[in-house]
């Protein structure tokens, strides 16, 4: 099996199992577990905020002992997390398993992505990176049906199946994982956590994180806001998030293609600061409209919105890897992996109160956000290009 297939594999292992725990979790740890609503959301909050600190060192172990090595160990952490979710019935045992899981899962990332930087040439860790995700995509919407079904069931032993199947997928990503060769970098100029020092690589980290606020705005804000300020059906959240899938398992590859250097990486993020806006436009739209012209108005906003994440993610991937030291690759993808972490940890609190606290003057002001942060790319990117010539 290739370094590509192997990849996706683990990719697809982890996925599914994952998109059935975030389908289910929630109403699981309420109802079964009996935490508040308040308590969960406080203990996921301060869970992704510690797995965002520790993705930089996590990821600078992985410069120091090989990635392959870090990822399987760090893939067996997360099961054990995962297996551990089985057993917690108050919330202190729930913190720490939440904790562990996020440190995990932002660890793992990051080992992944030096894993990836290291066996895929400079020329095809993009387009690869793509591939992934398109199976990433696929994985979570197999996963998404199981944890729907669980949610269907109701019963504490079809919860535990969702939290089991996805432990046992770690542990088959680590199986998948060990079968890769090992990267070995050749050590040049200080190598301890460089990348906390590295400002203008900072700035760039920056403002993927304020792009990345798509992510709750499409898995929070945008059912919120469909519920409470539109008049189209509830049933409406579940076909967009399948739209939104089901266009990244097709679409993502192609939108890859024409990313192969720093200058068409932001171009691309450029495009998609564009789209992200003009998809906030349209989002605000659906507050006046019938309940079946909003139908209509949301998905067309949800069809530009994904096309505007995808060409985010092209530019973004190839910025990261392309930024980032040649033998530093763990260090630099795990602080550049924190804005996934930021985005999950702000963004719920800070979107919810701009877009469903000022309706239509909200979208906008969010919108101008994800285009100023894509403007401010280009600048920023060659700022950094310049303060690390070897990369380049």
């Amino acid at each position: 099996m290739g370094t590509t297939k192997r990849l996706a594999v683990a990719q697809v292992a982890n996925s599914v199992g994952d998109g059935a725990f975030y389908v289910s979790s929630a109403l699981y740890f309420t109802r079964v577990v009996g935490l508040s609503a308040t308590q969960v959301g406080l203990a996921l909050t301060l869970a992704w905020a510690v797995g965002a600190v520790v993705g930089v060192p996590l990821g600078h172990l992985a410069d120091r002992f090989g990635p392959r090595r870090l990822a399987v160990g760090l893939a067996v952490v997360t099961a054990g997390a995962l297996a551990a979710f089985l057993v917690v019935r108050s919330f202190p045992a729930f913190l720490l398993a939440a904790g562990v899981y996020t440190c995990g899962q932002s660890g793992l990332q990051a080992a992944r992505h030096a894993l990836l930087a290291g066996l895929v040439g400079p020329e095809r860790r993009t387009k690869v990176r793509a591939f992934l995700q398109s199976v990433v995509n696929a994985g979570l919407a197999v996963g998404a049906g199981l944890g729907g079904l669980a949610l269907h069931l109701a019963t504490e032993a079809a919860y535990l199946v969702v939290f089991a199947v996805d432990a046992v997928g770690f542990l088959v990503a680590a199986a998948v994982l060990r079968g890769l060769p090992e990267v070995v970098t050749a050590v040049s100029g200080p190598r301890r956590l460089g990348v906390l020092r590295d400002r203008p690589y900072a700035v760039v980290a920056l403002l993927n994180a304020v792009l990345l606020l798509y992510m709750p705005m499409l898995s929070l804000v945008v059912p919120l806001w469909i519920v409470e300020r539109t008049d189209a059906p509830s049933w409406i959240v579940g076909l967009l998030f399948v739209l939104n899938t089901g266009a990244v398992v097709l679409g993502q590859v192609r939108m890859a293609r024409g990313v192969t250097d720093l200058g068409t990486a932001v171009r691309s993020v450029r495009r998609g600061g564009v789209l992200l806006l003009a998809s906030c436009g349209v989002f605000a739209l659906s507050a006046g409209a019938d309940t079946w012209p909003a139908v209509v108005v949301l998905v067309v906003a949800a069809a530009v919105q994904v096309v505007g994440e995808m060409a985010h993610g092209a530019g973004s991937w190839e910025i990261g890897f392309g930024l980032a030291p040649a033998d530093r690759q763990g260090q630099y993808q795990g602080f550049y992996g924190t804005g996934t972490a930021v985005a999950r940890t702000v963004g719920p609190l800070l979107l919810t109160t701009l877009v469903l606290g000022g309706g239509v003057v909200g979208w906008l002001v969010l919108g101008a956000l994800f285009l100023t942060a894509a403007l401010a790319m280009g600048p920023a990117v060659r700022r950094a290009r310049r303060s690390v010539p070897a990369v380049v």
